[in-house]
């Protein structure tokens, strides 16, 4: 079972990427959003994989840069109806982060403005991931009576570098990439300053 890969980026296609490991090409499944925000060609790109076997069509790789977006792709999919492709679709218009705000808030309409996501299937992805961890955050239903703002997720590290990347006049794609960098070097347990100085040396700042 293959958890992470680190090597060559080699190509980056419009659902999935290339990457040379040693002379091995591991064709990865990703979401539009996680294209994006790689590196060139040629760069080197880590991803966390989450490895799938279908019958029919043999193994398969999703990729991710971050453990949260791998945690809340297998929560997802445990969703009855919702498959690979509709969880990534879904990460690509709501990132962990606002997916759980949404949750929160039972804001079905969000959540359907994921491609190939009705609104059925929204009602049902918003009903099971109540209470249901999701790396740093979690889908907390409220209680009778009280309004779903109130269970708002607490603001992610990456969240807060992306900020104060955003203040310091760094284009949103670039912080973003250069944030997601910098956790993948220094792990998810990374302190928020720590993570800013490493995503300005990505930067070249």
């Amino acid at each position: 079972m293959i958890g992470r890969l680190r090597g060559v980026l080699a190509e980056v296609e419009a659902d999935h990427c290339l990457i040379d490991c040693a002379g091995v090409g591991y064709v990865v499944v990703c979401g539009a959003r996680t294209l994006q925000r790689l590196p060139a060609p040629g760069d080197e790109a880590t991803l966390q994989i989450e490895s799938t076997w279908n019958a029919e069509s043999g193994p398969r790789l999703y990729g991710f840069l971050t453990r949260d977006e791998r945690r809340a792709f297998t929560t997802l999919t445990g969703i009855q109806g919702v498959g690979p492709k509709a969880a990534l679709s879904v990460l690509d218009v709501l990132p962990p982060g606002e997916l759980a705000a949404a949750v929160a808030r039972e804001d079905k309409a969000a959540v359907a403005r994921a491609n190939g996501v009705g609104p059925k299937l929204a009602l049902r992805i918003v009903t099971e991931l109540k209470g249901k961890p999701l790396g740093d955050v979690s889908f907390t239903p409220s209680a009778p009576g009280v309004h779903a703002e109130t269970a708002a997720p607490v603001p992610s590290v990456t969240g807060e570098a992306v900020s104060a990347l955003l203040g310091l006049g760094v284009a949103e794609v670039n912080a973003r990439r250069a944030v997601d960098q910098a956790l993948i070097r220094l792990g998810d347990e990374a302190d928020l300053s720590a993570v800013i100085r490493a995503a300005l040396q990505e930067l070249g700042r």
